[in-house]
């Protein structure tokens, strides 16, 4: 398993991959607390610095160029301050954003975290998620048909709007024209929209509510996985469990049970998006789905282990790969 981890490894440089979905922005506020406020009983946090990260699709595109492929981005931001800065991080990644779609009057999705001493203290959302107009979903669908062709896709959906059952079908069926691997990390419930995905990344507590089933044990998680296959006619589901680690359930029975990866557990913010990224990645590459859930377990280990969110090199992955 280590040797053929590595070879795929060696084969993500210069994979051409396109993420689309919901991009935004991570702000995070780091300080101290000393004191609870004579205002109300919250604490006081002194700030101490400041700083900002990719978010949501856009952190999925980052972890994907942090492995060396090169990565195109098809998201929708808004004209001000955060989508400048949203921006300037993509270019600070090496990610061009040519499929970056700006819009006078949608906010840019912005969420801030405060933390001190390690801890999370409050998060606070400023975002649109209303539907997008349909010239502006053509223009998407278009952008990705421009800036291709892809050896994998990412479809990143944290329910903003920019994956409405249009694109969605457009790009579902245009990945399968071409016989490239769309991979799926879902948020919103009614699972059928993403008939025709090659793979999907829910986490457990989302899978059991998408199916409707409540996933205490083994059973319940086969039937739940189950499920998701005959929804979406997926070759393969891949469900995180958390300190459980991970389920892959493949069509035709196939069944594996990955148990975690991580040693420390300091932030799972981003885990997912690192998660995805490095599954597809490696699926583009021509890894089975086990060993493409391997990989993809490992460097989830890695990212939990950071404060924030968080991207994992090829190199680091390797160095847990061989141990």
């Amino acid at each position: 398993m280590p040797a053929r981890s590595l070879a795929i490894l060696d084969r993500l440089a210069g994979l051409r991959l396109a993420v689309v979905g919901d991009a935004m922005l991570d702000r995070f506020l780091w300080g101290e607390v000393d004191r609870i406020s004579p205002e109300a009983p919250v604490p006081v946090v002194r700030l101490r610095r400041e700083t900002d990260k990719l978010g949501g699709a856009a952190n999925v595109a980052a972890n994907m160029r942090a492995l060396g492929a090169d990565v195109t981005l098809v998201a929708v931001s808004g004209i001000g301050a955060t989508a400048r800065r949203l921006a300037a991080l993509l270019a600070e990644s090496g990610i061009p954003d040519d499929g970056l779609l700006r819009l006078a009057g949608r906010r840019t999705t912005l969420k801030t975290r405060i933390i001190a001493h390690s801890q999370q203290i409050v998060r606070a959302d400023v975002e649109s998620d209303e539907p997008l107009e349909p010239q502006s979903l053509a223009t998407l669908a278009e952008s990705v048909r421009r800036l291709g062709p892809f050896d994998g896709i990412v479809l990143s959906d944290y329910g903003k709007g920019v994956l409405a059952d249009g694109l969605l079908r457009e790009v579902l069926d245009g990945g399968a024209a071409a016989g490239v691997p769309v991979v799926v990390d879902p948020k919103r419930g009614d699972y059928t929209q993403y008939r025709g995905c090659t793979s999907l990344t829910p986490n457990q507590k989302e899978a059991g509510q998408a199916t409707g089933i409540a996933i205490h044990d083994l059973d319940s998680l086969r039937r739940a996985g189950a499920e998701l296959l005959a929804r979406t006619g997926a070759a393969c589901v891949l469900i995180t469990r958390g300190e459980h680690g991970m389920a892959l359930f493949e069509r035709g029975g196939a069944e594996h049970h990955l148990p975690t990866e991580a040693r420390e557990v300091f932030d799972v913010t981003g885990a997912g998006d690192t998660v995805i990224a490095v599954y597809a990645a490696a699926l583009a590459a021509g890894a089975t789905f086990l060993d493409a859930a391997n990989l993809a377990n490992h460097a989830a280990g890695l990212a939990v282990r950071e404060l924030g969110t968080a991207t994992t090199t090829a190199a680091q992955i390797r160095e847990t790969v061989g141990k």
